[in-house]
């Protein structure tokens, strides 16, 4: 269940949902999508914090029922528009979360506005990809992000086929994602109509925000207090992770009253937020956050 407000950018609206609109009295929660994900992605995690937190997660530029924003894009923009959403929403102050390209951007928004964040919760991203440096960012996104970036090229003949694609993705198969979440994350993920339907994606945004991606990393010089959740597993269930354990903790070691590690045990890079045991440890990091 989820409630929705268009908040005004540059350029039009950003869609902006409540996951758990029943929680009005609870303390809100920016969570911040992937890079080619939308607001769905924080669906179970709003669910195993329950009553705890207001989760507020927009559908970045490009994605979602944000998918007609036009440019800029890139992490600044985003950064820019999550402004918008908290100023429009009167938050002052929030716990910020962001998952895979939605970490570079809460690590951004905490350097350039830390009065606006009272604390990170990283998941999956935020720090140095493995071997990223040196290459062509769009051609090396094409080769990590694996068939997350090839279905952006492809059409589907009804819900129910994309949704058996999402079925079939090796990060996702045999998961512990709850399949009433995949039902809605491939349902929200789809524009056109049959048999021509196609991913609610941008593909400019790819090039836009991927780029940023092999900047110098934002979440090296926080100066809010955060943790960073890794998984032990890649892109396609693979055993190449996104955040390597090792990377990790020296980032936490080199800032120890701020910062900390999370390994969370049996995830990859999707169900370390989608799946449920992965949901539950980031809410949990959520919920500390917010007690803290």
């Amino acid at each position: 269940m989820s409630s929705r407000v268009d908040v005004p950018v540059t350029g039009g609206e950003l869609a902006t949902y409540r996951l758990d609109p029943d929680n009005a009295g609870a303390p809100a929660v920016l969570a911040i999508h992937g890079l080619t994900s939308s607001s769905r992605s924080w669906l179970a995690a709003a669910r195993a914090l329950g009553g705890r937190a207001r989760v507020v997660a927009p559908d970045l530029r490009g994605r979602g029922a944000s998918n007609e924003l036009p440019e800029p894009f890139g992490i600044d923009a985003h950064v820019r528009d999550l402004l918008a959403v908290l100023d429009h929403l009167e938050l002052e102050r929030v716990v910020v979360a962001g998952h895979s390209l939605g970490a570079y951007i809460a690590a951004r928004l905490a350097m350039q506005h830390p009065e606006r964040v009272d604390h990170l919760v990283l998941v999956d991203g935020g720090l140095k990809i493995p071997d990223s440096e040196g290459v062509d960012p769009e051609r090396f996104l094409e080769r990590f992000l694996g068939p997350s970036y090839e279905r952006l090229e492809m059409t589907f003949e009804s819900p129910a086929a994309y949704r058996a694609w999402w079925d079939e993705h090796p990060a996702f198969a045999g998961s512990d994602i709850d399949s009433r979440d995949l039902d809605e994350y491939a349902r929200h993920d789809l524009v056109g109509s049959p048999p021509s339907l196609r991913p609610a994606v941008n593909p400019k945004v790819i090039a836009g925000d991927g780029r940023d991606l092999f900047e110098p990393r934002d979440a090296l010089t926080l100066s809010v207090p955060a943790v960073l959740l890794c998984a032990p597993r890649g892109m396609v269930d693979d055993p190449h992770p996104m955040q390597p354990l090792a990377l990790v903790r020296e980032w936490a070691q080199a800032d120890a009253a701020r910062r900390r590690a999370v390994a969370v045990p049996d995830v990859n890079h999707f169900t370390i937020v989608l799946g449920r045991a992965g949901a539950e440890a980031v809410a949990g990091e959520i919920a500390r956050a917010l007690a803290t």
